[in-house]
């Protein structure tokens, strides 16, 4: 895995930014965690790919404040094309 940012997926929607934290934090040094309120999911930030590749392997799939947790390489925002508008 050549990144350090996590996605963390099926969240519940009381988990905050510092559960995530020290959730994480077992598996190395956390350097970000933000949970987007609301929406269910979050992302965590290692400070190497390799405690990355381990916090992932370690929690995909287990369950985490009654939720059964996804976690995956982060990908880049897709690149949403420009918007146009029109006058008339």
């Amino acid at each position: 895995m050549p990144g350090n940012r996590l996605y963390v997926g099926n969240l519940g929607y009381a988990v905050t930014s510092q559960r995530l934290q020290e959730l994480f934090s077992g598996y190395g040094t956390v350097k970000e965690a933000n949970v987007i309120e609301g929406k269910g999911f979050g992302f965590v930030e290692m400070s190497s790919a390799k405690e990355a590749e381990s916090a992932k392997a370690a929690l995909d799939g287990t369950e985490f404040e009654g939720r059964t947790i996804r976690v995956d390489e982060a990908r880049p925002p897709k690149e949403r094309p420009a918007r146009r508008f029109s006058k008339y």
